[in-house]
């Protein structure tokens, strides 16, 4: 209200009076609305005090209580009272209703107060203007109470997410780590899973990201992957990953992120997809596989399979490509080329020199040499694939270079 209101003009007597009026009868409005509400929302659940008492008729009985104080009086802006409409916000949220019905009963309380006053009004012979000017401030005064209970439904929002969250994880845990330690897995899985409304699939692919900055905002996946951003490198959960759309919606997500996703498995091989998918990441973070992208295992199998054993596989180059060892480097690398060409062709010089794009009598003279080099053994099967193993696995090193097919 202010200075020049029209509410300061009515004569203060009666200004006394309507507001003597109004707080004798503010129970009855509060019963009333509270009737009202019940009436409009059945599906509402409102909490007792000690008296066996509704906590929301003493919040409503006690906002009208204090806005009629603050017509009396007439002095700056109502104060929503506390504690009561924050209770009604974090109800709403924790029930999963959204705060567009709160809203509707409010402006339904305003509306059977105003009617209320506007009875008052007429007996006490307050000047229309006034009246109107009290709608102004009920509804600036309805906004205070919404700001409360927007508070409190934020609360509970932000709690029930850090709840869930906090299921996900343990869901998570128990699917990707947990799983090969218990005796009974599958009901303790079902059971978390259900505590967070999550349908077991009949198959998984495990996903491991690599945040494109700090404070990267997590990728919006889509409800039913489970993601967990508490990992370095975020871990997440892919249902069903060849359903119809799900491929189309991972790649529009997860654009600008890396990472890889592991193969699909069968839900209780989900650790398995997750350890591809660490090797993968491993491999593009050591420059091996594609980088700036979330790649599919599937797409990279010979990669993984021949860059993953390192250790096995660099004993076997040693072994398998000792006759190199006095060629020098170029040379070497130039023969090692040409036996992998020669391998992978299963064909003559011309094919060979097609391939590498040389002339075919280098190609037999290289041949020549590889055939000097290794004798007898060339012409062995086990010992052909063993070198195709580890002259492919040196290509995708990037020690030999790539032939054109």
């Amino acid at each position: 209200m202010t200075s020049r209101s029209a509410w300061l003009d009515v004569p203060r007597l009666k200004v006394r009076r309507f507001a003597e009026i109004a707080m004798a009868e503010a129970p009855d409005l509060a019963e009333e609305i509270l009737r009202e509400i019940r009436r409009e929302h059945p599906q509402l659940q409102f909490v007792v005090d000690e008296s066996g008492e509704p906590m929301a008729l003493v919040g409503i009985r006690r906002a009208i209580e204090v806005f009629v104080q603050h017509l009396e009086a007439a002095q700056g802006r109502p104060s929503v009272p506390p504690g009561v409409f924050q209770d009604f916000g974090r109800g709403e949220g924790l029930n999963g209703r959204s705060l567009d019905s709160l809203q509707a009963i409010y402006r339904m309380g305003v509306r059977l107060a105003w009617r209320r006053f506007a009875e008052i009004g007429q007996r006490v012979e307050i000047p229309p203007p006034a009246m109107y000017e009290l709608v102004d401030a009920g509804y600036e005064y309805l906004d205070g109470l919404v700001d409360q209970s927007v508070r409190g439904y934020a609360e509970a929002a932000a709690r029930q997410a850090g709840e869930r969250l906090r299921l996900q994880r343990r869901l998570m845990e128990l699917l990707l780590v947990e799983r090969h330690r218990h005796g009974d897995p599958a009901e303790a899985l079902s059971e978390r899973a259900a505590r967070i409304g999550w349908p077991l699939p009949e198959r998984v692919a495990v996903g491991v990201l690599l945040r494109p900055a700090r404070e990267a905002v997590p990728p919006a996946v889509g409800q039913g992957v489970l993601l967990d951003m508490e990992y370095e490198q975020p871990r997440m959960v892919v249902p069903e990953p060849d359903a119809a759309g799900r491929p189309e919606l991972l790649h529009r997500a997860l654009t600008g992120w890396a990472g890889a996703i592991g193969p699909p498995v069968p839900l209780a091989d989900a650790a398995k997809s997750l350890r591809w998918a660490e090797a993968a990441v491993h491999l593009m973070e050591r420059g091996l596989l594609p980088s700036g992208e979330v790649l599919h295992c599937t797409e990279h199998t010979e990669a993984l399979v021949l860059l993953q054993p390192e250790e096995l596989i660099d004993d076997l180059a040693l072994r398998c490509l000792a006759p190199l060892a006095h060629c020098g480097p170029t040379h070497g690398r130039r023969l090692a080329e040409t036996l992998l060409a020669w391998l992978e062709t299963r064909g003559g010089a011309p094919e060979v020199a097609t391939r590498l794009g040389v002339h075919p009598q280098t190609v037999r003279y290289r041949l020549r040499q590889i055939r000097e080099l290794w004798g007898a053994e060339i012409d062995d099967p086990d010992r052909r694939f063993e070198l195709e193993l580890v002259l492919r696995a040196r290509r995708l090193r990037g020690v030999l270079g790539e032939t054109p097919t």
